[in-house]
């Protein structure tokens, strides 16, 4: 199978990537692209300390960023002739919001070697040239996309029932011991135990900022 020559986007309505609803494929590739990544550690230290130990929090989606060239004044090769129909076809593979899964799509970004499962995080529409009747003829759009992996995926990747793993997390707005316990061990049903391991008597109500430690699993 050769690699596709072309940036090709592909929208699906799943997470699992399955029903695929769409794609796009640009008709100039971006020159360029970058990929950041960002680990997020707790820096809180006891009071009166000089140094603050940084453990290990959480990590961010990684992001691509780069940017495309819609034109419609015939000098490229393969150019489109309507430049209003060439961005909203590719809104309504990246952008537009969904009614049948109450959400913009799922996407998969190929070009070569590169295949990047994502969601649509920032798009900047940028208008450079124009006709004498002010109509636009160019427009440049910068683009970030999140890297996503389906939750099934994700937890076989991050084996978060490791024997020999201590997970400390600090809990956030809206965070429930059952739904902590969900996301670390893949049972909401050990919360009384990790309630115990930490000494709660209300884990009913977690307080925002709470650093609680998650045992091994046995």
């Amino acid at each position: 199978m050769s690699l596709p020559t072309k940036l090709v986007i592909k929208a699906y309505k799943t997470p699992d990537f399955s029903g695929e609803a769409g794609a796009y494929t640009v008709r100039v590739n971006p020159e360029k692209y970058s990929q950041s990544f960002e680990v997020r550690y707790n820096e809180e230290g006891s009071a009166g300390s000089m140094n603050v130990p940084l453990t290990f929090d959480h990590m961010l989606p990684s992001r691509l960023r780069f940017e495309l060239l819609f034109d419609v004044t015939g000098a490229l090769p393969n150019s489109a002739t309507d430049l209003a129909e060439e961005i909203n076809s590719f809104l309504s593979v990246v952008y537009n919001y969904q009614g049948s899964i109450h959400e913009p799509y799922y996407l998969k970004l190929y070009w070569g070697s590169l295949v990047f499962g994502a969601r649509l995080m920032d798009l900047q529409l940028q208008y450079t040239l124009f006709r004498p009747d002010g109509s636009p003829l160019r427009a440049r759009a910068e683009v970030s996309f999140a890297s996503f992996v389906d939750p099934k995926t994700m937890a076989k990747q991050e084996n978060k029932q490791s024997a020999d793993l201590t997970h400390v997390v600090t809990v956030r707005e809206g965070d429930s011991l059952p739904l902590l316990c969900q996301r670390i061990y893949g049972d909401a049903t050990c919360y009384p135990w990790v309630a115990r391991a930490n000494g709660l008597t209300h884990f009913q109500r977690l307080r925002a900022g709470t650093r609680l430690v998650f045992p091994p699993m046995k």
